[in-house]
């Protein structure tokens, strides 16, 4: 915090990380690892490029974007997969 009370960091400027945006709906097939499996859901894409793709189970995190393929992009509608 700034001494003023004002936050003294910013969030990132630029939306697109790794040519995935968040709100995208991606299918991640993870073959190494931990987190070994198939999950489709929204991705969230902090500039790591470790993404966090919240599936109907839950909320996987650490995902590396060479794993993701993009299904939908965000556009303002919503899907049901």
């Amino acid at each position: 915090m700034h001494p003023y009370g004002f936050p003294t960091r910013h969030c990132s400027r630029t939306k697109i990380h790794q040519g995935f945006k968040t709100g995208d709906i991606v299918q991640a097939i993870v073959t190494k690892g931990n987190k070994i499996g198939t999950y489709v859901g929204r991705v969230a894409t902090p500039k790591t490029g470790s993404f966090n793709i919240s599936t109907v189970n839950g909320l996987i995190q650490g995902i590396s974007h060479k794993y993701c393929s993009t299904v939908h992009r965000k556009d303002g509608y919503s899907y049901n997969f």
